[in-house]
């Protein structure tokens, strides 16, 4: 009987494996060819104007996203200089000084229910509050705040795991030795943690590359032809460049934001692969 259900398990889980690895070969070839038709369609478009050139809606060989990859490089790095201080600072607050009480449970929830929030939600708050109540204008800065309230809970929720994950003999041994509290967090907890910090800043970046209608809403331009110069300069992100070209009729224009995306992939892949090179760096130096 024992070899008969030994068998039996061995069969479910042979079972279970084939069909694992048929979804993730689906996923694989799925994702493939559509990053093989988006590549074949960008490649007559990718030239150095795509790069040199700002927006044109007449002519399609013209057509090019310099003002908006500065746009977008402005949003994420400040995003970036926001979310992750305040999501860093919130996710210790919780993990290491909140007991659990009534402020650290609402902010717990505040925090989850913040993370299911519809992107275009956040546009018509950062609309009424930083362009209109504060009076910012449709800006890099107003944008980036808006931004920062969307990839906030994100960061909470993945500096909170990171911290976690950390070994309570760790901070034990620094209080033993006679740091402070805030002592074994700076110097043991957060330096342990920082490899799951560095996740946390990859997922914040790819969650603002990739938004488009938060930046439509507070008003973001579509046709720019000049570098966003500051904070305070109006701009346009490449996903809202990419929204503006793909709406405009003819094959063209499909290729236009085709290359485009490709773009943008290039972006997110260069912020992740820092991020990555840098966590894995720190892994070879935990505890």
């Amino acid at each position: 009987m024992r070899s008969k259900s030994r068998k039996v398990r061995k069969a479910k889980e042979l079972v279970f494996v084939i069909l694992f690895l048929a979804g993730i070969g689906v996923a694989l070839g799925v994702l493939g060819i559509l990053l093989a038709s988006l590549f074949a369609t960008a490649a007559p478009y990718l030239t150095p104007t795509l790069f040199t050139s700002y927006a044109n809606y007449q002519d399609a060989t013209r057509a090019g996203y310099a003002a908006a990859i500065a746009g977008t490089l402005w949003i994420v790095s400040l995003t970036l200089l926001f979310s992750l201080p305040l999501g860093v600072g919130a996710a210790i607050y919780l993990e290491e000084y909140s007991r659990g009480g009534r402020i650290a449970r609402i902010l717990q929830a505040g925090v989850s229910n913040l993370a299911g929030v519809p992107s275009v939600v956040f546009g018509l708050l950062g609309l009424a509050i930083f362009v209109r109540a504060f009076h910012l204008g449709a800006v890099v800065l107003a944008g980036a705040l808006t931004l920062t309230l969307l990839v906030f809970p994100y960061v909470v929720i993945t500096a909170r795991e990171a911290i976690r994950a950390v070994p309570q003999s760790i901070r034990d041994a620094a209080l033993a030795m006679g740091a402070t509290k805030w002592q074994a967090i700076r110097h043991q907890v957060l330096p342990a943690a920082a490899p799951g910090l560095l996740t946390a800043s990859i997922l914040g970046a790819a969650r603002t590359i990739g938004e488009t209608a938060p930046l439509i809403v507070i008003g973001a331009v579509v046709l720019q032809t000049f570098l966003p110069y500051g904070p305070d300069s109006p701009f346009v992100a490449l996903p809202v460049q990419i929204y503006a070209y793909i709406g405009l009729p003819g094959p063209e224009w499909q290729g236009v934001a085709a290359a485009g995306m490709v773009v943008l992939l290039v972006i997110l892949f260069a912020f992740n692969a820092v991020a990555i090179i840098g966590r894995n760096r720190l892994q070879r130096t935990r505890w």
